[in-house]
């Protein structure tokens, strides 16, 4: 089973500026984060965009849901930001049938060293292998179907939405 992973940045890929202070996208972690996970997936892997969520437009979601209907695996994780992760989800929920598709992200940087973004990243590699077709966000172990969640800002996490 292939499954496809398209990477849009977030704080996932995160650097930090040590003379600033600021957060800045330079490349993915991805690959590292494969490599010392010791992932044995069959992963095809494209960069779409390297953004905060908070930046993301329509135009930037609707590349990401033609990049899901034209490539030939049925699962997919999106790595993104989780300001807007929910919005995304639901962009692509309306606009891609058929595909398993599981949204991932991080709220500490990897770089970082104490980053949730490798146990995200693995969470969803395992959940997009065993979920019926949809669109899901996995975040902190557990997995929420897009019109079931809600980012918590105050508490930090992603929890059930009524």
């Amino acid at each position: 089973m292939a499954i496809r992973v398209f990477i849009t940045g977030g704080t996932f890929d995160k650097e930090y500026n040590e003379l600033t202070g600021s957060l800045y996208f330079k490349d993915t972690h991805l690959s590292e984060m494969l490599k010392l996970g010791r992932c044995r997936l069959n992963l095809e892997i494209r960069t779409l965009m390297m953004i905060d969520s908070l930046e993301m437009t329509e135009a930037d979601r609707l590349i990401i849901a033609d990049n899901c209907r034209a490539v030939p695996e049925d699962r997919i994780v999106v790595t993104h930001g989780t300001d807007t992760m929910v919005e995304t989800a639901r962009f692509l929920a309306e606009r891609v049938e058929g595909k398993t598709i599981v949204l991932t992200g991080a709220m500490i940087p990897y770089k970082f060293g104490s980053s949730d973004g490798m146990f995200n990243l693995g969470s969803s590699l395992a959940f997009v292998q065993t979920l019926p077709p949809g669109v899901y966000i996995s975040m902190n172990g557990r997995c929420f179907p897009w019109n079931r969640v809600r980012k918590d800002k105050r508490m930090g996490e992603f929890v059930d939405a009524p």
